[in-house]
């Protein structure tokens, strides 16, 4: 099992719509097969930095959700939400 820990820093004045996309593409990912749990946190000393952490089977069943046209679908045109690069990290599930 992985967990996929991933920061994201919203523009301010779009703050609302990229939750709500992330929100979407949780609700997508919780339908594809190797999903296990998704949690959102919302960092109290940055407002605009929205982070997630969810756990896959697999880091081969995590990489065919990147690759799927279902995330495509809710992700697309998301890179104009972001005030900078988002931060994804890949960490093994030991407990």
């Amino acid at each position: 099992m992985i967990g996929v820990l991933t920061h994201h820093w919203a523009e301010k004045e779009q703050f609302d719509e990229a939750r709500e996309l992330l929100d979407r593409n949780g609700l997508a990912q919780s339908k594809a097969p190797g999903f296990i749990n998704r949690v959102t946190l919302v960092s109290i000393t940055d407002p605009t930095k929205i982070t997630t952490l969810v756990t896959w089977e697999s880091n081969e069943i995590y990489d065919a959700w990147r690759a799927s046209p279902e995330r495509a679908a809710v992700m697309g045109g998301a890179s104009v939400l972001w005030s900078k690069p988002t931060e994804s990290e890949r960490f093994e599930v030991v407990n």
